[in-house]
């Protein structure tokens, strides 16, 4: 069991405050690493979420995790948006009135690429656009960061691992280098996540949602992270994830979300969790690191 399981463990043992700052195990003096920050959607409090603007506010943040949601359009073509339909981070009611419910799938590549993205957020991003994944993880790549990918709805889109798999390889991301520490594929969906593990197995994975600690031993045949909403988590289902070794032989790890103001990320911090997924990379990163 690994530093931060034992820490977790300790304090739920000790009924104590001692782990809510990132410092050490008080008990057995293991150094415990604070949690990795992971900007959500991009850094989306302080640009419009899933867009280049927002990888590139978290890059002048200096946040090297970005998460970031993908869907698949009429024609084939990975985009990063997270709601399934368009309506409320586009101008889509205005460009296209009468293509209600304005689902994603519904529309080419092309039509998406009209849409105004940024307005909804603020006039200074008026002109953003929907990006492909291709633009995405090229952004990201620009700034020399690292990705949390989550494949969102893969029951609307048959095939998706293996398509965002091959853009990855595509853009390079499937090599040695970003397999071991850049890159991470979540979903709420285990079967999606066992197709990711068994087409690509080198590609570290996780687990959205708080599954019961009796299901983990299943999944940590194929996911390395289990990572739930932060209003589920206790000390005692982080030290009990932690006690799993996934499929690359490490220790289970928790990322949780989202996490957007000081309290919250050091209750977490205590918790043991080892990522926080935040709108606000900024205000998490200081309140873990003690700022």
């Amino acid at each position: 069991m690994h530093a931060r399981a034992v820490a977790a463990m300790a304090t739920a043992l000790l009924g104590t405050a001692a782990f809510l700052l990132p410092t050490s195990d008080a008990g057995a003096g293991i150094a415990v690493e604070p949690p990795t920050v992971i900007a959500h959607r991009g850094a989306s409090a302080y640009a419009p979420e899933n867009t280049l603007a927002a990888v590139d506010k978290a890059a002048e943040l200096g946040v090297d995790w970005i998460e970031n949601d993908v869907q698949r359009t009429r024609d084939g073509e990975l985009v990063v948006i997270h709601d399934d339909n368009l309506k409320r981070t586009t101008d889509v009611e205005e460009v296209f009135p009468d293509r209600a419910p304005w689902k994603v799938r519904d529309f080419t590549a092309a039509e998406i690429a009209l849409l105004d993205a940024g307005s909804w957020f603020g006039p200074a991003y008026a002109g953003a656009r929907v990006p492909t994944l291709e633009q995405y993880v090229g952004r990201v790549e620009h700034h020399h960061q690292k990705l949390l990918l989550e494949i969102k709805n893969p029951d609307l889109y048959p095939g998706i691992e293996q398509q965002t798999l091959k853009v990855l390889d595509n853009e390079g991301w499937l090599d040695r280098q970003h397999v071991a520490d850049r890159l991470i594929v979540q979903s709420f969906s285990a079967e999606s996540l066992r197709t990711v593990h068994d087409l690509e197995p080198g590609v570290k994975t996780g687990l959205l949602g708080t599954p019961d600690v009796s299901d983990l031993p299943g999944y940590a045949t194929f996911a390395d992270q289990i990572n739930p909403s932060y209003g589920s988590l206790s000390t005692s289902y982080v030290a009990a994830v932690h006690a799993f070794s996934g499929p690359h032989g490490r220790p289970l790890e928790v990322f949780t979300w989202t996490v957007n103001d000081a309290d919250t990320a050091r209750l977490v911090t205590g918790y043991g969790v080892d990522g926080i997924i935040t709108n606000k990379p900024d205000v998490v990163r200081d309140a873990v690191h003690g700022v």
